[in-house]
């Protein structure tokens, strides 16, 4: 199974993206999926996760900017992201942990200007 990141783009400070992760084909025994970021110069963190149940998580810097949700009849997992901030700006991959092995997409870039 692989993941397929997209959505990524340039938008001006206050503007929108969806991104979306689509997965080849069914992930048996999920745990939870999320969306990370690696900003130029920093180190890979986390953005949001949804768990198996539904329940989501966000680092403080994008709550209530960004939501994560996900299609299971679709096999895909999406991050909407608004009200966009230059600080927004990075390398935004999906991930997939499942009881057996990780599973990462490629990263879809977001630039932000102000």
């Amino acid at each position: 199974v692989q993941l397929q990141a997209s959505g990524g783009g340039l938008v001006q400070a206050g503007g929108s993206l969806r991104l979306s992760c689509a997965a080849s084909g069914s992930i048996f025994g999920i745990r939870a999926s999320g969306w990370y970021r690696r900003a130029p110069g920093k180190q890979r963190e986390l953005v949001a996760v949804i768990t198996e149940g539904s329940g989501t998580n966000y680092r403080d810097s994008v709550k209530g900017r960004f939501t994560i949700s996900r299609d299971n009849a679709k096999n895909t997992m999406y991050l909407q992201m608004n009200s966009l901030k230059p600080e927004d700006t990075a390398v935004y991959y999906c991930g997939v942990e499942s009881i057996l092995r990780n599973y990462w997409g490629q990263g879809t870039l977001v630039t932000v200007s102000s």
